[in-house]
């Protein structure tokens, strides 16, 4: 049986979030340079859904009103940052995201805050209950990062363009 409180899974599972969430920030920085498009704005959190098969496993699952106020969290306080910091224009009849050095800095950011909410949260309940916690968190953050992106989107190409 695997100890989910042993402190090398604790240090191990900060470590695997660290390298997940700069390699996102890479990605991120490097997509600017690529023309957005309907897909590339709703794929991510489609994808991401299949997180939610985590919930099968007993240890993962969690009271409903955690889960409910985490993904608020991510709705309205952690996509704000990203919602004012994302924007598109468009060059030669595409659409691309407008490069911004904030961007970055709010990314690291919410990084470094997340990072200090995760291994505090870590100490009150369980690793794969703070995995929990910390995806419905981070859902919520894209579900309306990318709504904000797709209706911006739309209003640049207009409504017959964005499908």
């Amino acid at each position: 049986m695997v100890d989910f409180n042993s402190p090398i899974l604790q240090i191990g599972s900060t470590v695997a979030m660290l390298v997940m969430a700069l390699t996102v920030i890479f990605i991120r920085m490097k997509a600017s340079h690529r023309p957005v498009t309907v897909k590339k704005i709703i794929i991510p959190p489609l994808a991401m859904s299949t997180g939610f098969l985590m919930f099968v496993e007993k240890q993962v699952r969690i009271p409903i009103w955690w889960g409910i106020i985490a993904f608020l969290v991510g709705w309205f306080i952690f996509s704000y940052p990203l919602i004012r910091s994302t924007r598109f224009e468009k060059v030669d009849g595409q659409i691309f995201m407008q490069k911004s050095r904030s961007f970055v800095y709010i990314l690291l950011g919410l990084l470094a805050f997340r990072l200090l909410l995760h291994g505090y949260i870590e100490q009150h309940i369980s690793i794969p209950q703070t995995a929990a916690l910390f995806f419905l968190l981070a859902y919520g953050m894209i579900v309306h990062w990318r709504i904000s992106m797709y209706r911006q989107y739309q209003q640049i190409t207009g409504p017959e363009a964005a499908m």
